[in-house]
């Protein structure tokens, strides 16, 4: 089972250099897929920015059918500082981190800040 990042559908999205491993590895794994509600906002945020609207309302569309959406319960953003702090990450890596370690989920990414960090294979997929 994996957690998305949003790395990974705007690569797509976007249509950027990595599209084809992104759509490979998503297409492979229908029905083991989770997006944070966090990356559906910030998707929304950068396309509506370069007005995609339309590519918006296709990727959520899309994404009902494959892919569960998951919240953080209020009560574990204290967790999210915690991870911040002793990994030194952003809001965006530290909340996906959280959201991955609770819901005992792979974290799927292409960022390349996380990859200066010794994560165990068994808790981060790299599509870089």
């Amino acid at each position: 089972m994996f957690l998305v990042d949003t790395n990974v559908f705007l690569e797509i999205l976007l249509k950027q250099e990595k599209k084809e491993d992104c759509k490979r590895f998503l297409s492979n794994n229908i029905g083991n897929l989770h997006i944070t509600d966090f990356s559906l906002h910030s998707i929304g945020v950068i396309l509506f920015r370069y007005g995609k609207e339309g590519i918006f309302q296709k990727f959520v569309e899309d994404v009902i059918h494959t892919t569960k959406l998951l919240s953080l319960p209020m009560e574990l953003y204290k967790e999210v500082v915690n991870i911040r702090k002793n990994l030194n990450l952003d809001f965006d890596d530290a909340y996906h981190y959280s959201m991955s370690k609770y819901y005992g989920l792979k974290l799927v990414t292409m960022d390349k800040d996380l990859e200066t960090r010794n994560f165990a294979e068994s808790e981060i997929c790299w599509l870089l």
